[in-house]
């Protein structure tokens, strides 16, 4: 059954879902700071600490913008480009791990990055904002 209604429900589920659960990270770095995501971008990385910053755009402004379907494309893409970010500077040693339960040590940083292409290539859907 190929329904344009259940699709967009789909998508709704997905975008509050993924959005909710990232934005709870961003609001976490709101209340506690950033001091640690600064260190992995300079030490790690060897960039300007000021870069650090960026996630804010992409933990607490992105993440709203996919859950209200406002730019949700652009929300996912930047939301992607943070998962990316933080492959490279915080679990590039973990890419190759399993838990001890036989799991990807990296289930959820994968999850979030899949979840923001796939936000970005469906797109939002009509129940959203911009109703597309």
């Amino acid at each position: 059954m190929n329904s344009p209604i259940l699709d967009d429900a789909g998508k709704l589920i997905l975008r509050l879902g993924f959005g909710v659960l990232f934005l709870l990270h961003g609001i976490h770095k709101v209340m506690h700071g950033i001091d640690g995501i600064e260190q992995m971008v300079v030490v790690n990385a060897g960039l300007p600490a000021e870069l650090a910053y960026g996630i804010f755009i992409g933990e607490v402004l992105a993440p709203i913008l996919i859950i209200i379907g406002w730019h949700a494309r652009i929300g996912a893409v930047l939301t992607a480009i943070t998962m990316a970010f933080a492959f490279h500077l915080a679990h590039s040693h973990e890419l190759l791990e399993l838990t001890a339960h036989g799991g990807w040590q990296l289930e959820l940083q994968g999850m979030f990055l899949l979840a923001s292409i796939a936000i970005a290539l469906s797109g939002p859907g009509r129940f959203s904002i911009n109703g597309r």
